[in-house]
């Protein structure tokens, strides 16, 4: 029967020649990720049931992102939880406070490669699937269950297959052809689906690009993101990692699959405006609006590419007094290359906070929150009603060339204009 990648994958993992959307599966997990945030109730809940050891500690990854370094007490017992029950589980891939963002350590350090099953106590696992890999987010509680037995149950989704045609113009980029995507489809027009990305646009991508793409597709209702591994994602993967990796296609005349036509010709920076992902209006129709801080980093645009775009911009220049603008690179590898490179002295010279590698303000619970009655550029992936601090505060989406350019003008600005 034909298949999808993801019903492929999941048909591997659950030991069977094939399954169909719908149906309903064991899989066996190959890695299984927590955080600091949400890692402590997983681990409460898989003492509850009994379990004493988890089924392989070689599967499993902890890393510290969210609020790091520590901001409270209760931050800090939830690192010493998590410190604990890695030395008990005898668990070797921790990441401590030093790191950087889960969804980009990974990647970083070899634990995704094709064909695998992924899961992680944070919604936005499915970054992965930018390697050819199933990768979903997944509630604490289910997790206990996967430390306990390597196992999980799935629902095998439908997919739909995003065809991205086109060349991007300048100052265009994967942020602003996933907001376009999104504001077209809804924030549950994809819900508990695959969503596919493929065609020229998509091959022309770097990884880095691939995985803001696949990244997003949870603000859709997706149940992951996934892109077919090409010879870039090889190359990528053979540098960083030793494990064995499956290469799966989409048979395109699979019964669950939907095939959907974006056409990027043309495309503005495209900009999610508050307080919904999906709330998409082209730069032309927002510049102009007056904000108050501008947030680089985020596991969706903390990458290198990011921080070169964004330093090209401010190179020179200044940040407006009327803004204050964090930089945070997505890991220390990442913040590494930044100094290497000389991006930070420009970030520096413009006025710019540097943060260590962290999640930053984009959930609210750390550095950088907002009042009442002030407005937030980001490139993070949510804006929701109090996602970075006061309810009564605002968040708009970008990349983080919009971002920087933004950041000089105090207003929001397309990068043409600097």
């Amino acid at each position: 029967m034909p298949m999808t990648i993801s019903e492929k994958i999941l048909a591997k993992a659950a030991g069977k020649k094939e399954v169909e959307a719908g149906e309903i599966i064991m899989a066996n997990i190959d890695v299984a990720m927590m955080h600091d945030l949400t890692g402590p109730l997983a681990v409460e809940a898989f003492k509850k049931i009994g379990s004493e050891k988890v089924w392989d500690p070689s599967k499993i990854v902890v890393l510290f992102d969210h609020q790091v370094p520590a901001d409270s007490i209760e931050a800090a017992e939830n690192h010493i939880i998590m410190r604990k029950f890695v030395k008990e589980q005898n668990i070797k891939d921790f990441y401590d406070v030093r790191e950087g963002i889960c969804h980009q350590v990974l990647p970083e350090k070899g634990h995704v490669t094709p064909g695998d099953v992924i899961v992680g106590t944070d919604s936005h696992t499915c970054t992965h699937g930018a390697l050819g890999a199933f990768a979903t987010g997944i509630g604490s509680t289910d997790m206990a269950m996967v430390l306990a037995t390597g196992k999980l149950w799935f629902k095998v989704p439908e997919t739909i297959q995003f065809k991205i045609e086109g060349q991007p113009k300048d100052h265009v980029y994967a942020k602003d052809i996933i907001l376009y995507i999104i504001g077209k489809i809804g924030i549950d027009g994809a819900t508990y689906k695959a969503c596919e990305f493929t065609g020229s646009t998509v091959k022309n991508m770097n990884i880095s690009e691939r995985l803001v793409l696949c990244n997003m597709a949870i603000e859709m209702g997706g149940k992951t993101g996934i892109i077919e591994a090409d010879e870039k994602t090889i190359e990528y993967v053979k540098k960083r990692s030793k494990k064995p990796y499956n290469v799966m296609k989409t048979d395109p005349d699979a019964p669950s699959l939907e095939k959907i036509q974006v056409n990027i010709e043309g495309l503005e920076p495209q900009i999610a405006c508050p307080h919904n992902v999906d709330n998409v209006k082209p730069i032309s129709e927002v510049e102009g609006t007056e904000i108050d801080q501008i947030f680089i980093g985020s596991c969706t645009n903390g990458r290198i590419e990011d921080l070169r775009d964004a330093a090209k911009i401010l190179k020179g220049k200044k940040v407006s007094k009327k803004v204050r603008m964090l930089i945070i690179p997505a890991s220390r590898e990442v913040y590494t290359k930044a100094l290497n490179e000389g991006l930070i002295k420009i970030f520096i010279d413009a006025g710019a906070i540097i943060c260590n590698p962290c999640c930053g303000p984009c959930l609210g619970g750390h550095i950088g929150l907002l009042g009442p009655g002030e407005v937030s550029l980001s490139t993070s992936n949510r804006n929701f009603k109090g996602r970075q601090g006061s309810p009564e505060s605002e968040v708009y989406l970008s990349s983080a060339a919009v971002a920087a350019a933004s950041a000089i003008k105090g207003k929001i600005t397309h990068p043409k204009n600097i």
